[in-house]
């Protein structure tokens, strides 16, 4: 049900319970990507990203497309 972190630091996550989204703060442009719980919203953050490399290494650690944003 929850995350929980492989031994090459990588967080498991259900693809079927959570979904990945990139949480923006509106005060200060600060983003976390991570993964939200479906049926809880319960957040587990996952990483600070600064630029767009590190949205592009989210991407690609994870195998996905799309990160919506949440505000």
């Amino acid at each position: 049900m929850f995350c929980k972190r492989k031994k090459d630091g990588m967080i498991e996550f259900s693809r079927e319970n959570q979904k990945a989204v990139l949480r923006c703060s509106i005060c200060n442009g600060e983003q976390v990507a991570g993964f939200k719980d479906i049926r809880t919203g319960r957040f587990q953050e996952v990483m600070v990203i600064r630029d767009r490399k590190d949205l592009d290494e989210f991407r690609r650690m994870y195998g996905l497309d799309d990160v919506p944003k949440e505000y």
